[in-house]
Order: structure tokens, then sequence, then C-alpha cells
């Protein structure tokens, strides 16, 4: 089990497993959410623990496909916590519990800033990765 919450506290959920992926996004908007790393998620692996009412969904404009929630008292970035896809992913940074995860890939290299250099080995992507 992974424990999850918001800085404030009211929004809190556990992961039954760890997440099956990690990835780091470089598009602006997830920058400014402050969500660029991301791990993703079974739905039958979420279990609320409170708050989730607390949540609010900011609705994505293309060419991004995920919404992005956050908390409405402290403003912590969820990633698609609200998502009601079978897997979706959720902002790395809201987990209290360490992963066994590394970094797998980088998504929308092209809106990276100058200032951000990638580190390391994962493979990367101008926009969404393409499935294989």
């Amino acid at each position: 089990m992974i424990r999850g919450s918001c800085c404030c506290g009211a929004v809190k959920f556990e992961l039954l497993a760890e997440p099956f992926m990690m990835g780091t996004c470089h598009c602006t908007r997830c920058r400014k959410v402050g969500t660029s790393s991301i791990v993703f998620v079974e739905k039958k692996d979420l279990k609320w623990i409170q708050g989730r009412e607390n949540v609010q969904l900011f609705e994505p404009v293309p060419p991004y496909k995920y919404g992005r929630c956050f908390c409405r008292t402290c403003g912590t970035s969820l990633g698609e916590i609200l998502s009601q896809e079978d897997r979706f992913p959720i902002a790395a940074n809201a987990l209290d519990d360490g992963l066994n995860l590394k970094n797998q890939f980088h998504e929308f290299v092209s809106e990276k800033p100058s200032w951000y250099e990638i580190c390391d080995d994962a493979e990367q992507f101008e926009g969404h990765p393409v499935a294989s």
C-alpha cells in the first residue's frame, strides 16, 4: 500500500498496488501546475480515504489529453486522479511513500524549457508517447 495526500491533508488516498509506470511531462501546462513527474495507476488500485469532493478538475485543451486535478484548499496537483479510465496518471509528488520505479519516458520534450536538462536515458517524445 502506498499513501498519498495533498499538502494540507484535505485529500487522502491509498494505492493498493505500486504504479506500473513513471514518466516526466515537460509540457507548459504540467509544469505550471507542478505535476511534471507522473505515475500511472490502475483505477481498481485507487482507494479514497477522504476529500474526493475537495478535488477540482481543470479540463484539457487539445493537443493535451488529460485533465489535471488539484486540491481546492491548498492547490496541490494530483494529476488525473478523478479519471474514469481503467489506467491513468497521477502526480508523483502527491505520493507520501517511496516507489521502486524509475522514470521510463519524457513527453512533450518540444516544450521543455531551455534551462532544464534531461539527465537520464529514458525514451524521449516530442509530444504524447507513441504506443508500440
